[in-house]
């Protein structure tokens, strides 16, 4: 065969050729260098989510425990059984409280518990609570007592009282005066109230002998204890409730009477203010 036919071998593969480019159809997005994402806003997001999660579950966490070391510091304190049953909510957002060392406001609550010589259902409000000792910024609350409670405050008093019914607003004392021998029945029907830390009674209705009298006509059948029925009573009854509580109102609601008590702020550390006090 002639050399002028020779086939040209084909091309080595392994080798690298150079690549022509086209003029005008070069692809930019094609040769630039791809920009990096940020990953610091993943990781701060990531950081805040996780301190959130913290700080809602230490907020559980205080909730959870708070009330238990409430109860069991008002119950040393007053001196008050141990299986006393005491409810404890504390109000607004714990966990700063907590580290400030001061609850912006704390509920307590029971059915029934004894305060001096009286027993009844007390709801409290306490405002600024250390919780690393000292005084309370402020106090108030309110005592649920039943008729009978309620006739033992009024046992220190001339009133002739052999029983005692409610009748919204009022309360009626019944009992018997002495006249010339012989017990006179008599009614006195007054709606109580507090002044000045006393218990008062101011009368509405007076029945002698099952006879409503006015007030003047009672002074002249009873003569001075007549008057005195028919005048407002106070009645002090500082001997019968700690020292650290004072009566600032007395309502009657259905069949209880309702007190209403400001607390001194030392009283859950002055043994002084957890005594009775005493009537002048």
């Amino acid at each position: 065969m002639s050399d002028d036919n020779r086939t040209e071998p084909y091309p080595d593969l392994s080798i690298e050729h150079p690549t022509l480019v086209i003029p005008g159809k070069v692809d930019a997005a094609a040769i630039a260098p791809k920009p990096k994402r940020k990953r610091w806003p993943w990781i701060v997001g990531g950081v805040v989510v996780v301190l959130i999660v913290l700080v809602v579950a230490a907020e559980l966490i205080a909730r959870a425990v708070l009330p238990g070391i409430a109860r069991g510091i008002v119950i040393d304190q007053l001196d008050l059984p141990a299986d006393q049953q005491l409810d404890v909510q504390a109000e607004g957002v714990l966990l700063p409280q907590l580290i400030a060392g001061n609850l912006t406001e704390l509920k307590l609550s029971t059915d029934a518990v004894t305060i001096g010589d009286i027993t009844g259902a007390v709801d409290v409000t306490a405002l600024g609570v250390p919780l690393r000792g000292g005084d309370l910024e402020s106090a108030s609350g309110t005592v649920r007592i039943d008729q009978e409670q309620f006739q033992s405050l009024l046992e220190h008093t001339d009133l002739p009282i052999d029983s005692l019914t409610f009748e919204e607003p009022d309360v009626t004392a019944a009992g018997s005066v002495p006249v010339l021998g012989f017990g006179l029945p008599v009614a006195l029907t007054a709606t109580p109230g507090a002044e000045g830390g006393e218990l008062t009674l101011t009368p509405v209705r007076l029945l002698i002998g099952g006879v409503e009298l006015n007030a003047d006509e009672v002074s002249d059948r009873l003569g001075e204890l007549g008057s005195r029925l028919t005048e407002t009573q106070h009645i002090c009854i500082a001997d019968q409730l700690p020292a650290g509580l004072t009566l600032t109102g007395l309502t009657i609601e259905g069949t209880e009477a309702v007190a209403d008590l400001s607390v001194a702020g030392g009283i859950v550390s002055d043994p002084a203010l957890q005594e009775n006090g005493v009537c002048e």
